[in-house]
Parts: C-alpha cells; sequence; structure tokens
C-alpha cells in the first residue's frame, strides 16, 4: 500500500475544502441545481459529493471518456491508463486534458493535481496494489467512484480479472452514465448520451440473426493469449447479435487459454483487440494476426484460413460505452463475411 505524502500547503488547502463541503452537504440524493449535494451507493460504498466536482482525475480511459462524451473536459484536472487512441469525436476536447501517467499513476501523482472527485473503471484501479484504496482518497475528503460494471454480478476477490456470477447488462454501463452525468450536475446531458447509444444499439442489432456463427474474442498476449469468457462486455456484443461465444463456458472475465484449446473449438470469427499501449505480447491486431498465420498451432484454424477477423479497440472489449461501437463493428463485420441470416 502506498502510504500517504505530506501535502503542499495549497493541495493540503484543497483536500480540508473538500473534506469541509462532504461533512456540511445536504442528506439525500437528488440531480437538480448546480449545487446540490448527491448521494449514491457504488460498488458497496457510499459517495457522497456536495457539490458538482471542478477538479477531477479519472484513473482508465473507460471513465474518461464517458466524462469526455458529457463536455466535461473542463472539469478534469487529469486522465491515466490508456489502451487506445481517445474515441474519435473526443480528440479536441481531449487534448486540453493533462494526461498524467499511460498506465497507472503513483498516489503521489494524482495528489499533485489537487482533485475534488476521483473515478475509475475497475476495482484494481482503486484497491490494494492499484493507484490507492478509495478509502486513501476518501480519508483526504476525495469521493471516489468505481464503474458498477466492474462490481455488479462480479467477484474480485480471487485473481485475474475476476469472474461473474451474473451476465453484464449493457443498462448497467447506461447507469454510469447516469451516475457521473448527476454527480457532475449535468443530467441532461446523461439522458441525451444513454439515448444516443440506445439508438445505436437498435439500428447496429436490427435485422441480424448470428445464430449459427461462433465468435472468440482476444483480448491481449500471445504467449498466454486472455479470451473473453462469457459474460463481460464481450458476452453483451455476443448476445446482442444472437450469436455463441466458444469459451461461454467460463464465467472468468478474460481467462488465459492455451492455443491448442483455441484451435480445438475453432470459431466461424476472430474478435481482436486492436491495442496501443506495449504492457503485453502482441497488442495491436497487426500482431495478432501475423501470429495467427505463422503459428503451426492457429494457422489451420478456419477463421484464420478466410481471414475473418474483427478487430476492435481495447475500450470496446471493455465494459464501456464503447461497447456499443464493439456491437456495430462486429455486426458489419458479420455481415461482410455473409454470417448473418
Amino acid at each position: 500500500m502506498v502510504p500517504v505524502p505530506l501535502a503542499r500547503p495549497a493541495r493540503a488547502a484543497v483536500l480540508l475544502a473538500a473534506g469541509s463541503l462532504l461533512l456540511t452537504g445536504c442528506g439525500g440524493s437528488t440531480s437538480t441545481g448546480a449545487k446540490a449535494a448527491v448521494t449514491l451507493t457504488d460498488c458497496g460504498h457510499e459517495v457522497r459529493v456536495a457539490a458538482p466536482p471542478r477538479h477531477a482525475v479519472s484513473l482508465n480511459q473507460g471513465t474518461t471518456e464517458i466524462l469526455l462524451s458529457l463536455g466535461l473536459a473542463d472539469r478534469l484536472a487529469g486522465t491515466a491508463t490508456w489502451t487506445d487512441p481517445v474515441m474519435k469525436g473526443l480528440e479536441k476536447a481531449n487534448a486540453t486534458v493533462p494526461r498524467i501517467a499511460d498506465d497507472n499513476p503513483s498516489f503521489e501523482r494524482v495528489l499533485d493535481t489537487e482533485p475534488d472527485f476521483v473515478a475509475a473503471s475497475f476495482v484494481s484501479t482503486l484497491g490494494k496494489g492499484g493507484v490507492a484504496t478509495r478509502e486513501q482518497f476518501e480519508k483526504l475528503g476525495v469521493p471516489t467512484y468505481v464503474s458498477p460494471s466492474d462490481c455488479v454480478g462480479k467477484d474480485n476477490s480471487g485473481g485475474g480479472d475476476g469472474t461473474r456470477g451474473k451476465a453484464l447488462d449493457i443498462g448497467t454501463v447506461y447507469g454510469e452514465v447516469h451516475d457521473l452525468a448527476t454527480v457532475f450536475g449535468v443530467p441532461q446531458r446523461g439522458d441525451d448520451l444513454v439515448a444516443s447509444l440506445q439508438k445505436r444499439m437498435k439500428k447496429a442489432t436490427q435485422g441480424v440473426d448470428a445464430s449459427d456463427v461462433t465468435l472468440l474474442y482476444w483480448f491481449a498476449n500471445s504467449e498466454s493469449p486472455y479470451m473473453a469468457g462469457c459474460c463481460g462486455a464481450p458476452g453483451i456484443i455476443t448476445r446482442a447479435l444472437g450469436a455463441k461465444n466458444v469459451f461461454d463456458d467460463t464465467h472468468e472475465e478474460w481467462p488465459q487459454v492455451n492455443w491448442e484449446t483455441v484451435a480445438d473449438r475453432d470459431p466461424d470469427v476472430l474478435v481482436i483487440g486492436d491495442l496501443t499501449r506495449e504492457s503485453q505480447t502482441a497488442e495491436s491486431a497487426a500482431k495478432k494476426i501475423a501470429f495467427l498465420e505463422s503459428n503451426p498451432v492457429t494457422r489451420t484454424m478456419d477463421a484464420v484460413r478466410h481471414k475473418r477477423y474483427v478487430l476492435l479497440s481495447g475500450q470496446a472489449m471493455n465494459p464501456t460505452i464503447r461497447t456499443v461501437e464493439g456491437v456495430e463493428q462486429v455486426a458489419a463485420g458479420l455481415r461482410r463475411f455473409g454470417l448473418v441470416k
């Protein structure tokens, strides 16, 4: 665990002010009024924000893209942990926000921004072994928020990326949009963003019947690849299109599977993560495809021989607003391959 550093006078004043606001804010949750207090329950924590944040830090790309999509770039003091280029249409807004780290920043680095709110996409980011625990921030008067998609129906107590006892629903992602819009005092923007996402989902899936199609989702790593289990964001995509994930018999979020097992299940289509980070082997789609087409175990797979690849950003394969983008792109790929009825 990272020890709490001694705060510089300016930072200490900001944190003290945040703490005072939290103590004096009214009880109860509300989404009306520019200065209204908000209280909500998030991943087992009570989050109480006395006034809309003005100097927030987002520790994962998923939460960052929600906040940017809500028009809140001017309220962000920093972002961190990126796997992909920012979502199309958000480039200009994103360029105005300091990137304090490409991966997890230190606790000290986050505190240097003098945050009044900290959001993350994953329990592991705001937990032991991550940037810091939620309690460490909250002791300093800084409220925190973790995407409910990483805790609702999910057990993160074991190793790896957790296990889902219940399939994730896209409604949980929409709920995160509403939560953040409420916290920042812009509920109508949240309603509008969710309505837009719902419209896109409906359009992408209209007339699509992929009930005879099997899919495999490969996120990263060629030596011991991470493949999607049944019930995370890839499950949302698969169910929306009526297809079948060849590893839907595991509830692990991203189990590591050997290539012999992958080849034995021989999916019709390979959905491949096209990442720009460099923390694992075979991050980019180009490197993944080069591996698939040269490896003696995988090159005879039906999808490889026919080059049935759909490339997705890492964010589209995580539970984020870009999961909708994943549905659109996989649906387009299945149409291109002539696999939908």
